[in-house]
């Protein structure tokens, strides 16, 4: 076996073989999965808008993102700046559209590939009809005010308090009286995102505040990403889980080869590391950990996907790809 390669096959977690195209992946982006399948036929007015989740790194965007789709859109794990892109989730339902947007946590850039990363948050901005501000209860709460006055949001926001079910009801009131007194601030909610507390409440304070207009995707789409891009975001969760503190904030992956076939989907990803220690690190002592990355990542893509996956697995070293414009882009950033 080529020691910076790993093949990996083997059947989905779903329990049956694909004989078909996946009905979900049209066009190479997402729909709904096989019995969501929404024949509504959306009016040509309806409760609609852009509505952006901002917070610090590990306030919980993520799991917030994914609780209210119902749908695991953007990856997640206990390090902070897991997620780099703008990672848009569209729930529609027969009588509203909301196009929600995952951001990276607000940073000082210290890269070029920090630069591209709050220039999403930038964009998000722009564009939101309704900002969401998400605030660790259990963090500074001036420092969250601070971080929240300098976007100068131009649309409404509500406050959410998130975790909030590892705190006293006490804390809770606290948080609430705190944040309802800041002029950006139009509600305040409070919930477990992980533990999908009160988001009923949430939804009905977002769909208060929509705008109303014609929805601006069809009834079963999921995101405007492509399927590769989450295909290549479930490759790099595992690198942050599996790896210590240094190599994800190193590491990217590039998905180069994602071709769908009678019985199974055939994905080929560049993991691209900085250093060739990292490179080493990466594969492992004879291609163990390399080995368990490609099995770990290729289970949930096949639960993703519903179907046979064979998964190639190379890695590659591109010094100083964080702060190059030519590689950034060659990435996605």
């Amino acid at each position: 076996m080529n020691p910076g390669c790993i093949n990996n096959g083997g059947w989905g977690v779903m329990g049956h073989q694909t004989q078909s195209a996946n009905p979900m992946l049209q066009e190479g982006y997402l729909k709904l999965r096989r019995g969501k399948e929404k024949s509504v036929l959306l009016p040509v007015f309806m409760k609609v808008g852009f509505v952006s989740i901002f917070g610090k790194p590990n306030a919980g965007k993520s799991t917030l993102l994914n609780a209210l789709m119902g749908e695991k859109l953007a990856i997640v794990s206990p390090k902070v700046q897991t997620t780099r892109h703008r990672i848009k989730g569209i729930l529609t339902e027969k009588d509203y559209q909301i196009i929600f947007s995952d951001t990276p946590g607000i940073i000082e850039p210290r890269y070029k590939l920090h630069e591209k990363m709050m220039q999403a948050v930038k964009g998000s901005l722009e564009d939101a009809d309704l900002a969401i501000l998400l605030v660790d209860i259990k963090d500074d709460w001036e420092e969250n005010d601070r971080l929240f006055t300098a976007l100068h949001l131009g649309a409404p926001a509500i406050v959410v308090l998130n975790k909030t079910d590892e705190v006293s009801a006490g804390k809770i009131g606290e948080g609430k009286a705190f944040f309802s007194a800041r002029p950006y601030c139009k509600e305040v909610v409070a919930v477990s995102a992980l533990k999908k507390q009160h988001l009923s409440t949430l939804m009905s304070a977002i769909l208060e505040r929509l705008p109303e207009g014609a929805p601006f995707f069809e009834g079963d789409d999921l995101t405007d990403l492509p399927v590769k891009f989450f295909v290549g975001e479930m490759i790099r969760e595992k690198i942050f889980h599996l790896y210590g503190d240094e190599i994800p904030y190193q590491t990217t992956v590039l998905v180069q080869e994602f071709k769908e076939k009678s019985t199974l989907t055939k994905i080929r990803a560049d993991i691209i590391v900085q250093r060739e220690s990292q490179k080493g690190i990466i594969l492992g002592e004879g291609g163990k950990m390399i080995r368990k990355l490609g099995t770990d990542a290729r289970k949930d893509i096949e639960a993703f996907l519903d179907g046979k996956v064979f998964l190639e697995l190379f890695v590659k070293v591109r010094p100083k790809w964080r702060d190059s414009d030519i590689f950034l882009k060659e990435y996605g950033y």
